[in-house]
């Protein structure tokens, strides 16, 4: 265990000293120090997430405003090349041949990760050897749903979610052939990443939120729980699905956390699900990036209030906007750092 364990207990439902916190894409586009980085660098993005000495330097830079954990500079994209769907960004990921037929999901190949993905084992124990013991590493992978929205759009999901969405409504069962296919996949990729020093892992379904309730309980969930189940007893698992209200679902899921929205009543969360999951959120990523000084820790203190330092993980809604303020984040990790839990013990619903 790592000397600030403070996640890795929250993910268990275990009360700490105090909540926990670290934010999705806090190695990135907002960090001055990541723009200077890539300028100076001056490589692609997709040579950047391959470059194991740079990935690893850039995952390590949050660290310096006090998160209480490190997640890999990767994307979520990244095992799709390797199964024979290579993309670049220009600025954003772009697929030559996007795919439209059984013949192009026959097309898509198995493969091993430790011999097609050396890099990514490269970053993580460059990482983990960096870190000494300090904090948990955290792994991830792109959701089935999300990487065959990317797949069968070309390009991100949320610009171009409309071919995916034809073929989910012509042909399901190709689709979920294509699914079935993905989710084999990103199970042996979070185990190699597991495997190769992460200590917990974190599966996004970025694009939850352009799915109905009822497309994301017959094209989102299914994946999800198969996905989880095969990882069950090596790290903790936490599921993100941006802006989705089937909180339901993501608690049957089979994950230790779930990661909920902005939209989602926290403390309602709690109240309902507690007894079978931590909860990870949800302070809204556009108030952090366009929002005053005061509004950001009126939204922290009632997300830690909500999340009562038992099972809970401070983070955001969504990931960290490229246009916000470096000193809203460090309001944000100051702010929780400064509330601690009331000093009568209680029984956390774990040890219950």
């Amino acid at each position: 265990m790592p000397a600030n364990d403070l996640v890795l207990r929250a993910a268990k439902r275990q009360r700490t000293e105090r909540t926990p916190v670290w934010l999705m894409r806090q190695a990135g586009r907002f960090d001055p120090m990541y723009r200077e980085l890539r300028q100076r660098t001056n490589l692609t993005l997709e040579d950047t997430f391959r470059n194991a000495d740079l990935a690893a330097e850039i995952s390590l830079l949050p660290k310096r405003y006090g998160v209480d954990a490190i997640i890999f500079f990767q994307d979520i994209l990244t095992p799709l090349a390797p199964m024979g769907a290579p993309f670049v960004f220009r600025p954003g990921p772009v697929l030559e041949n996007p795919i439209r037929t059984a013949g192009d999901i026959d097309a898509l190949r198995k493969f091993d990760p430790s011999s097609e993905l050396g890099f990514v084992a490269a970053i993580l124990k460059s990482v983990r050897k960096s870190l000494a013991g300090e904090l948990p590493l955290l792994g991830f992978a792109g959701a089935p749903l999300t990487l065959a929205f990317f797949l069968i759009g070309g390009e991100s999901p949320g610009a171009n979610g409309a071919a995916a969405k034809a073929l989910m409504s012509s042909d399901a069962a190709l689709f979920h052939r294509l699914l079935d296919l993905l989710a084999d996949m990103t199970v042996d990729y979070l185990r190699f990443q597991i495997e190769s020093g992460a200590d917990a892992v974190q599966l996004f379904e970025s694009a939850a939120d352009l799915v109905s309730p009822k497309e994301y309980a017959e094209f989102a969930h299914p994946y999800h729980v198969k996905i989880l189940s095969k990882l069950e007893g090596l790290a903790p698992r936490i599921l993100f699905a941006k802006d989705q209200l089937a909180v339901d679902l993501m608690a049957a899921s089979g994950a230790d956390v779930i990661s909920v929205s902005a939209r989602v009543d926290l403390a309602d969360a709690k109240r309902r699900y507690s007894d079978r999951v931590a909860i990870q959120g949800n302070v809204d990523n556009r108030l952090l990036a366009e929002g005053s000084l005061e509004e950001i820790e009126a939204a922290v203190l009632t997300c830690l209030e909500a999340g009562g330092h038992e099972g809970h993980i401070l983070n955001l809604g969504h990931g960290l906007l490229a246009n916000t303020p470096e000193e809203n984040v460090r309001k944000l990790i100051e702010v929780s750092r400064t509330v601690l839990p009331d000093a009568r013990s209680t029984t956390s619903a774990a040890e219950a």
